[in-house]
Protein backbone atom coordinates (compact mmCIF):
# COMPACT_ATOMS: atom_id res chain seq x y z
CA UNK A 1 0.00 0.00 0.00
CA UNK A 2 3.24 2.40 0.06
CA UNK A 3 4.72 4.59 -2.63
CA UNK A 4 8.29 5.26 -2.98
CA UNK A 5 8.35 7.83 -0.08
CA UNK A 6 5.65 5.79 2.21
CA UNK A 7 3.21 7.47 1.50
CA UNK A 8 -0.55 5.61 1.13
CA UNK A 9 -1.75 6.48 -2.44
CA UNK A 10 -5.00 5.28 -4.54
CA UNK A 11 -5.36 3.95 -8.03
CA UNK A 12 -7.79 3.44 -10.56
CA UNK A 13 -5.84 0.21 -12.33
CA UNK A 14 -7.86 0.38 -14.85
CA UNK A 15 -9.54 2.69 -17.76
CA UNK A 16 -8.96 3.97 -21.33
CA UNK A 17 -8.78 7.07 -23.19
CA UNK A 18 -9.90 7.32 -26.89
CA UNK A 19 -10.67 10.54 -29.52
CA UNK A 20 -13.41 8.97 -30.81
CA UNK A 21 -13.28 8.25 -34.43
CA UNK A 22 -16.06 5.57 -35.92
CA UNK A 23 -13.52 3.45 -38.26
CA UNK A 24 -10.84 3.72 -35.51
CA UNK A 25 -13.23 2.02 -32.91
CA UNK A 26 -15.97 -0.47 -34.19
CA UNK A 27 -16.24 -2.11 -31.11
CA UNK A 28 -18.12 0.85 -29.86
CA UNK A 29 -21.21 0.21 -31.20
CA UNK A 30 -23.97 3.06 -32.75
CA UNK A 31 -26.57 3.32 -29.91
CA UNK A 32 -24.18 3.39 -27.18
CA UNK A 33 -23.76 6.97 -25.60
CA UNK A 34 -19.78 6.79 -25.36
CA UNK A 35 -19.06 7.16 -29.04
CA UNK A 36 -17.40 11.09 -27.94
CA UNK A 37 -13.77 11.53 -26.70
CA UNK A 38 -12.73 10.84 -23.47
CA UNK A 39 -9.77 12.49 -22.72
CA UNK A 40 -7.44 13.07 -19.02
CA UNK A 41 -8.94 16.28 -18.46
CA UNK A 42 -12.86 14.46 -18.32
CA UNK A 43 -10.99 11.87 -15.60
CA UNK A 44 -9.52 13.90 -13.27
CA UNK A 45 -12.16 15.61 -11.64
CA UNK A 46 -14.04 11.91 -11.60
CA UNK A 47 -10.44 10.58 -9.70
CA UNK A 48 -10.79 13.23 -7.45
CA UNK A 49 -14.28 13.37 -6.25
CA UNK A 50 -13.64 9.27 -5.37
CA UNK A 51 -10.02 10.74 -3.83
CA UNK A 52 -7.76 8.34 -6.32
CA UNK A 53 -4.49 10.08 -6.99
CA UNK A 54 -3.42 8.24 -10.25
CA UNK A 55 -4.74 6.20 -12.79
CA UNK A 56 -3.13 3.27 -15.60
CA UNK A 57 -4.40 4.08 -18.97
CA UNK A 58 -5.26 0.82 -21.15
CA UNK A 59 -5.55 -0.10 -24.58
CA UNK A 60 -8.61 0.35 -26.51
CA UNK A 61 -7.45 -0.16 -30.05
CA UNK A 62 -4.86 -2.85 -31.13
CA UNK A 63 -2.46 -0.18 -33.05
CA UNK A 64 0.77 0.62 -31.96
CA UNK A 65 0.01 4.27 -32.90
CA UNK A 66 -2.39 4.41 -29.96
CA UNK A 67 0.18 3.05 -28.04
CA UNK A 68 2.55 5.84 -28.75
CA UNK A 69 -0.74 8.35 -28.25
CA UNK A 70 -0.85 6.86 -24.39
CA UNK A 71 2.10 7.62 -23.75
CA UNK A 72 2.19 10.83 -25.02
CA UNK A 73 -0.97 11.52 -22.88
CA UNK A 74 0.78 10.06 -19.84
CA UNK A 75 3.68 12.09 -20.40
CA UNK A 76 1.35 15.48 -20.11
CA UNK A 77 -0.57 14.27 -17.61
CA UNK A 78 1.41 13.11 -14.16
CA UNK A 79 -2.10 11.49 -12.80
CA UNK A 80 -1.35 9.00 -15.83
CA UNK A 81 1.01 6.76 -13.74
CA UNK A 82 1.31 4.09 -16.50
CA UNK A 83 0.01 3.07 -19.53
CA UNK A 84 -1.42 -0.48 -20.80
CA UNK A 85 -0.37 -0.30 -24.36
CA UNK A 86 -0.85 -2.69 -27.17
CA UNK A 87 2.42 -4.60 -29.73
CA UNK A 88 1.97 -6.85 -32.35
CA UNK A 89 2.71 -10.12 -29.97
CA UNK A 90 2.27 -12.28 -33.42
CA UNK A 91 5.09 -10.89 -35.15
CA UNK A 92 7.14 -14.34 -36.83
CA UNK A 93 10.95 -12.98 -35.33
CA UNK A 94 11.69 -13.04 -31.84
CA UNK A 95 13.38 -9.77 -32.70
CA UNK A 96 9.93 -8.33 -33.72
CA UNK A 97 8.52 -7.01 -30.29
CA UNK A 98 12.12 -5.66 -29.18
CA UNK A 99 12.13 -4.09 -32.48
CA UNK A 100 8.74 -2.37 -31.64
CA UNK A 101 9.84 -2.07 -27.98
CA UNK A 102 12.85 0.11 -29.12
CA UNK A 103 11.72 2.48 -30.97
CA UNK A 104 9.39 4.80 -28.38
CA UNK A 105 9.92 5.99 -25.01
CA UNK A 106 9.06 3.41 -22.25
CA UNK A 107 9.06 5.52 -19.00
CA UNK A 108 5.38 4.66 -18.37
CA UNK A 109 4.65 1.85 -20.70
CA UNK A 110 4.27 -0.74 -17.79
CA UNK A 111 2.19 -3.81 -19.73
CA UNK A 112 0.94 -5.10 -22.67
CA UNK A 113 -2.58 -6.08 -23.60
CA UNK A 114 -4.05 -8.02 -26.56
CA UNK A 115 -8.32 -8.30 -27.14
CA UNK A 116 -8.30 -11.96 -26.66
CA UNK A 117 -12.19 -11.94 -25.70
CA UNK A 118 -12.45 -11.21 -29.56
CA UNK A 119 -10.53 -13.84 -31.09
CA UNK A 120 -12.11 -16.53 -32.27
CA UNK A 121 -10.18 -19.58 -31.57
CA UNK A 122 -10.75 -19.76 -27.68
CA UNK A 123 -7.18 -21.17 -26.86
CA UNK A 124 -5.57 -18.12 -29.13
CA UNK A 125 -3.23 -17.48 -25.81
CA UNK A 126 -1.67 -21.15 -26.71
CA UNK A 127 -0.66 -20.14 -30.10
CA UNK A 128 3.45 -20.59 -30.93
CA UNK A 129 3.50 -17.19 -32.22
CA UNK A 130 1.89 -16.03 -29.19
CA UNK A 131 3.47 -17.43 -26.69
CA UNK A 132 7.03 -16.33 -28.32
CA UNK A 133 5.48 -12.71 -28.10
CA UNK A 134 4.86 -13.18 -24.44
CA UNK A 135 8.31 -14.59 -23.73
CA UNK A 136 9.93 -11.52 -24.91
CA UNK A 137 8.12 -9.59 -22.72
CA UNK A 138 10.09 -10.29 -19.54
CA UNK A 139 13.59 -8.73 -21.02
CA UNK A 140 11.55 -5.24 -20.98
CA UNK A 141 9.74 -6.17 -18.00
CA UNK A 142 6.01 -5.57 -18.86
CA UNK A 143 3.19 -6.83 -17.27
CA UNK A 144 0.77 -8.50 -19.46
CA UNK A 145 -2.86 -7.65 -18.96
CA UNK A 146 -5.60 -11.01 -19.14
CA UNK A 147 -8.98 -9.86 -21.06
CA UNK A 148 -10.96 -13.19 -21.93
CA UNK A 149 -14.35 -14.17 -21.29
CA UNK A 150 -15.18 -17.10 -19.30
CA UNK A 151 -14.39 -19.64 -22.09
CA UNK A 152 -11.08 -18.67 -22.67
CA UNK A 153 -10.41 -19.36 -18.90
CA UNK A 154 -8.84 -22.68 -19.35
CA UNK A 155 -6.53 -21.79 -22.35
CA UNK A 156 -5.46 -18.76 -19.89
CA UNK A 157 -4.58 -21.21 -17.17
CA UNK A 158 -2.33 -23.38 -19.22
CA UNK A 159 -0.97 -19.80 -20.35
CA UNK A 160 0.40 -18.91 -17.19
CA UNK A 161 1.72 -22.54 -16.30
CA UNK A 162 4.20 -22.05 -18.94
CA UNK A 163 5.49 -18.70 -17.80
CA UNK A 164 5.84 -18.54 -14.02
CA UNK A 165 8.17 -15.53 -13.79
CA UNK A 166 5.99 -13.56 -16.26
CA UNK A 167 3.40 -10.65 -14.36
CA UNK A 168 -0.27 -11.36 -15.11
CA UNK A 169 -3.16 -9.21 -13.98
CA UNK A 170 -6.90 -10.79 -14.87
CA UNK A 171 -9.22 -8.15 -16.58
CA UNK A 172 -12.51 -7.81 -15.32
CA UNK A 173 -12.41 -10.79 -13.50
CA UNK A 174 -12.83 -12.73 -16.93
CA UNK A 175 -16.35 -10.99 -17.42
CA UNK A 176 -18.27 -13.85 -15.79
CA UNK A 177 -22.26 -14.05 -16.81
CA UNK A 178 -23.58 -12.16 -14.04
CA UNK A 179 -26.87 -11.33 -16.01
CA UNK A 180 -27.67 -14.81 -15.94
CA UNK A 181 -26.17 -15.17 -12.31
CA UNK A 182 -24.43 -18.38 -13.39
CA UNK A 183 -20.96 -19.49 -11.69
CA UNK A 184 -19.35 -22.36 -12.75
CA UNK A 185 -17.22 -23.45 -14.42
CA UNK A 186 -15.89 -19.67 -13.93
CA UNK A 187 -15.98 -19.93 -10.07
CA UNK A 188 -13.68 -23.53 -10.15
CA UNK A 189 -11.44 -22.12 -13.48
CA UNK A 190 -11.04 -18.90 -11.10
CA UNK A 191 -9.35 -20.53 -8.10
CA UNK A 192 -7.15 -22.46 -10.63
CA UNK A 193 -5.61 -19.54 -11.88
CA UNK A 194 -5.35 -18.12 -9.02
CA UNK A 195 -3.29 -20.81 -7.68
CA UNK A 196 -0.30 -19.28 -9.83
CA UNK A 197 1.28 -16.34 -7.68
CA UNK A 198 2.26 -14.51 -10.21
CA UNK A 199 -0.79 -14.08 -11.49
CA UNK A 200 -3.33 -10.71 -10.05
CA UNK A 201 -6.94 -9.91 -10.77
CA UNK A 202 -8.85 -7.01 -11.13
CA UNK A 203 -12.18 -5.96 -9.62
CA UNK A 204 -13.23 -4.14 -13.03
CA UNK A 205 -15.71 -4.71 -15.72
CA UNK A 206 -18.45 -6.29 -13.72
CA UNK A 207 -21.19 -3.98 -14.29
CA UNK A 208 -20.95 -4.19 -18.03
CA UNK A 209 -21.36 -7.89 -17.39
CA UNK A 210 -24.94 -7.10 -15.50
CA UNK A 211 -28.91 -5.77 -16.77
CA UNK A 212 -27.26 -2.41 -17.79
CA UNK A 213 -29.62 0.38 -15.87
CA UNK A 214 -31.27 -2.87 -13.86
CA UNK A 215 -28.70 -4.47 -11.34
CA UNK A 216 -28.54 -4.24 -7.53
CA UNK A 217 -25.19 -4.42 -5.76
CA UNK A 218 -26.15 -7.39 -4.11
CA UNK A 219 -25.38 -9.45 -7.04
CA UNK A 220 -21.58 -9.06 -7.41
CA UNK A 221 -21.28 -10.23 -4.24
CA UNK A 222 -20.96 -13.82 -4.88
CA UNK A 223 -18.80 -13.19 -7.41
CA UNK A 224 -16.52 -10.90 -5.31
CA UNK A 225 -16.39 -13.24 -2.73
CA UNK A 226 -14.77 -15.88 -4.91
CA UNK A 227 -12.21 -13.57 -6.61
CA UNK A 228 -11.48 -12.83 -2.86
CA UNK A 229 -11.21 -16.51 -1.96
CA UNK A 230 -9.30 -16.97 -4.89
CA UNK A 231 -6.42 -14.43 -5.23
CA UNK A 232 -6.32 -12.49 -1.19
CA UNK A 233 -6.01 -8.85 -0.38
CA UNK A 234 -2.21 -8.69 -2.03
CA UNK A 235 -3.39 -9.51 -5.80
CA UNK A 236 -6.67 -7.47 -6.39
CA UNK A 237 -6.60 -4.25 -7.05
CA UNK A 238 -9.57 -1.90 -8.43
CA UNK A 239 -10.70 -0.43 -11.72
CA UNK A 240 -13.42 1.47 -13.08
CA UNK A 241 -12.81 0.56 -16.70
CA UNK A 242 -14.03 4.14 -17.36
CA UNK A 243 -15.59 5.18 -19.76
CA UNK A 244 -17.35 2.05 -20.95
CA UNK A 245 -18.46 1.72 -17.38
CA UNK A 246 -20.62 4.51 -18.38
CA UNK A 247 -22.98 1.61 -19.86
CA UNK A 248 -24.07 0.49 -16.93
CA UNK A 249 -23.43 3.04 -14.53
CA UNK A 250 -21.66 6.49 -13.46
CA UNK A 251 -18.34 6.19 -12.13
CA UNK A 252 -18.25 7.04 -8.71
CA UNK A 253 -21.68 3.75 -8.57
CA UNK A 254 -19.52 1.43 -10.42
CA UNK A 255 -15.84 2.44 -7.97
CA UNK A 256 -18.27 2.19 -4.91
CA UNK A 257 -19.21 -1.63 -5.63
CA UNK A 258 -15.70 -2.10 -4.68
CA UNK A 259 -15.28 0.47 -2.23
CA UNK A 260 -18.38 -0.85 -0.25
CA UNK A 261 -17.27 -4.62 -0.22
CA UNK A 262 -14.01 -3.46 1.46
CA UNK A 263 -16.10 -1.66 4.33
CA UNK A 264 -15.84 -4.79 5.92
CA UNK A 265 -11.72 -5.52 5.65
CA UNK A 266 -9.19 -3.66 8.27
CA UNK A 267 -7.53 0.11 6.37
CA UNK A 268 -4.40 -1.67 5.40
CA UNK A 269 -6.53 -4.13 3.49
CA UNK A 270 -8.42 -1.69 1.41
CA UNK A 271 -4.99 0.27 1.09
CA UNK A 272 -3.84 -2.84 -1.11
CA UNK A 273 -6.78 -3.25 -3.06
CA UNK A 274 -7.67 0.40 -3.72
CA UNK A 275 -3.51 1.37 -4.37
CA UNK A 276 -1.72 -0.19 -3.29
CA UNK A 277 -1.00 -3.73 -5.08
CA UNK A 278 -1.30 -1.68 -8.65
CA UNK A 279 1.77 0.07 -7.58
CA UNK A 280 3.55 -2.90 -6.34
CA UNK A 281 2.38 -4.68 -9.68
CA UNK A 282 2.86 -2.30 -12.52
CA UNK A 283 5.90 -1.04 -10.34
CA UNK A 284 4.43 2.29 -11.14
CA UNK A 285 6.40 5.02 -10.53
CA UNK A 286 4.36 7.46 -8.06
Amino acid sequence: MAAAEGKTVRVDAHQHFWDYDERQYPWIQKDWPIRKPFLPPDLKPLLAREKFDYCVAVQARQTFEETIWLLELAKEHAFVAGVVGWIDLLADSLKAVPYQLERIERDKLVGVRHVVQDEPNDEFVLRTDFLCGIASLEEYDLAYDILIFPKQLRAAIELVRKFPEQRFVLDHIAKPLIRDGKMEPWKAQIAELAKWPNVFCKLSGMVTEAKWGDWKRTEFKPYLDVVWEAFGEDRLMIGSDWPVCLLGGEYSTVIGIVQDYLKQFTESTRDKVLGGNAVKFYKLKV
